[in-house]
């Protein structure tokens, strides 16, 4: 296990301890193959960067060399020779880059206290300026830019979420050097006012933006931009948005009412999106449920996937579907999704929905799931429930169509859906896997995954699910409320599924979908769809809707 980092002086670890780098040159060399972890760095392009425009004619021997005693130090194993050049071989944890990197990701699917514990788990990983030990050569310069637009960005990602946590008074004193040092960084500035107006010091918050806004238009001639301004009225005007969370929570009991009386009258829909996954997370551990944002860079990892093709999943899949075939694709797939992974929160909460339900005399729910893997599946096993599940086929001859699992009885393809009745939604519970799924076991022939970009474009120009799904099926999905969990803007795939439910781009009744700290084009997004939005953090709106549920449905079981 190697530990090599850039975050700060050059560091290098072995399993028995520190490793000897060697001189500038070859430390130069470990560091522009840090940066560029997992990817082939031309010889070209490294002679360049460590010699500049005009090598000595001994640079690619000198190169070599480095190379070699760089292998002798790391391990032969860790550093490849692959046209046109070198490739550095770790894993994401073998780097405090990679470690921040994959922190960061996580962070950004929490909100709150997980969130701010997150982000500064990330920030603790800087030692100090990145690649401090080449701070005036011209190769890194670039480099340490980047980087330090990267921590500084975190910086007021996490700073953000402890705002949200109602940290303002400890967050000023942070902030007033920071925003001293950045004038003209118009984020620091709102977080600046905001937390000096959550400390009652509102006078100061004003100022601060005058003295903002006379350094812009004073240096560079501009005003500041409309956040800001937007913030600077607001704060005018006492607006109840900038005030505590904690103080304006009393008010968010009654966005979750409404969505508890619709679970108890059995006439609410749960989608679970890919943030459900990360609820409570709050580690990199690689048993943690599998997420879009992981599923990327593991499969760019085993596929050498180049660094234009990005890091959207759709993206990276249809790479690998495209060059290595979509055979290669699903066999990594299931090996990454095809284990025991632990159920988390809301798992479990909308595992025990079913009983309380039947409880209360209610039909038992329908949970729609775009996961692939089986966390559902097992928590509503675990709560004594046995599920029937359908899920989507997206490959062979039998595309477009889904299939039928249920338990003591043969797996079905549901050929004729408007005459199909087999599915016994008004006594067991369904899940309706509508992306695929991963099958148990090696064989994996059932594998089916909407996944590459492909996959989604035929999703979209296919009919809406009603046409597909059974008869009782399509007709729950038509009559009912909707509840959203875990899904965001961010990933355009989301959108493809709206589509697909809802072809009018409206739900026929009341919807909701939780998502903390909502941006402006989010609000806009989710309200255009007809759905209201619950800016809760994901396992406070589910623990609220099991009290409510709890204290709703018992009364009726008692009578």
């Amino acid at each position: 296990m190697l530990d090599l980092r850039v975050l700060g002086p050059l560091e290098a670890h072995g399993d028995s301890g520190p490793i000897h780098l060697g001189g500038q040159k070859q430390r130069a060399l470990l560091s522009l193959l840090i940066l560029n972890a997992r990817r082939v760095v031309a010889t070209e392009r490294l002679l360049d960067e460590l010699w500049g425009e005009r090598p000595p004619r001994t640079a690619a021997t000198s190169l070599q060399n480095m190379v070699s005693n760089l292998r002798k130090a790391l391990g032969p194993e860790r550093l490849e020779t692959r046209p046109p050049g070198y490739r550095l071989v770790v894993d994401e944890a073998e780097t405090d880059v990679g470690r921040f990197e994959r922190l960061v990701a996580q962070a950004r699917e929490l909100s709150g206290e997980p969130r701010s514990r997150t982000l500064s788990a990330a920030l603790s990983l800087w030692r100090g300026p990145p690649l401090a030990d080449f701070a005036y050569e011209a190769f890194a310069q670039g480099e340490i830019r980047r980087l330090e637009e990267q921590h500084l960005g975190i910086l007021e990602e996490r700073i953000e979420a402890d705002l949200e946590c109602g940290r303002e008074h400890e967050l000023v004193a942070e902030l007033e050097p920071l925003v001293q040092q950045q004038p003209f960084r118009e984020r620091l500035r709102r977080l600046y006012m905001l937390a000096l107006y959550r400390s009652g010091r509102q006078a100061e918050a004003l100022q601060s933006y005058h003295d903002g806004r006379r350094s812009l238009v004073g240096e560079l001639g501009i005003e500041p931009g409309r956040p800001l301004q937007d913030l600077f009225a607001r704060i005018l005007r006492h607006d109840q948005s900038l005030e505590r969370p904690q103080e304006v929570a009393a008010t968010r009991g009654a966005e979750t009412d409404a969505i508890a009386a619709a679970i108890a009258a059995g006439r609410l829909v749960f989608v679970l999106g890919p943030g459900v996954n990360l609820a409570g997370a709050t580690t990199g551990n690689r048993h943690d449920l599998p997420v879009r944002e992981s599923l990327a860079p593991r499969l760019a990892d085993a596929f050498g996937c180049p660094p234009e093709i990005g890091t959207e999943l759709t993206k990276v899949a249809q790479y690998v579907a495209v060059t290595q075939g979509i055979g290669p694709l699903y066999d990594e797939l299931h090996l990454l999704l095809d284990r025991d992974y632990e159920p988390g929160g809301v798992h479990e909460f909308l595992a025990d929905v079913p009983a309380l339900l039947r409880d209360g005399g209610a039909p038992p729910p329908l949970l729609v799931t775009t996961n692939y893997d089986h966390a559902l599946e097992r928590a509503v096993a675990a709560a004594g429930e046995q599920p029937d599940v359908v899920s989507y086929i997206s490959l062979g001859r039998d595309r477009g169509k889904f299939l039928h699992r249920s338990a003591g009885r043969p797996t079905r393809v549901i050929h004729t859906p408007n005459a199909y009745s087999d599915l016994p939604i008004d006594d067991r519970t369904v899940i309706l896997k509508i992306h695929g799924d991963v099958e148990h076991g090696p064989a994996s022939e059932a594998d089916s995954f909407v996944v590459s970009e492909d996959d989604h474009i035929g999703y979209l120009v296919e009919t809406g699910i009603g046409g597909v799904l059974p008869v009782t099926l399509a007709a729950r999905l038509r009559r009912s409320h909707f509840l959203f969990l875990g899904y965001g803007l961010v990933d355009w795939s989301f959108r493809v599924f709206l589509h697909r439910l809802w072809p009018d781009e409206q739900p026929a009744y009341r919807s909701w979908a939780v998502q903390p700290d909502a941006t402006s084009l989010e609000r806009d997004f989710w309200r255009r769809r007809g759905v209201e939005l619950v800016e809760l953090p994901l396992e406070e709106a589910v623990g609220r809707l099991r009290e409510q549920l709890v204290a709703t449905l018992e009364p009726a079981a008692v009578r």
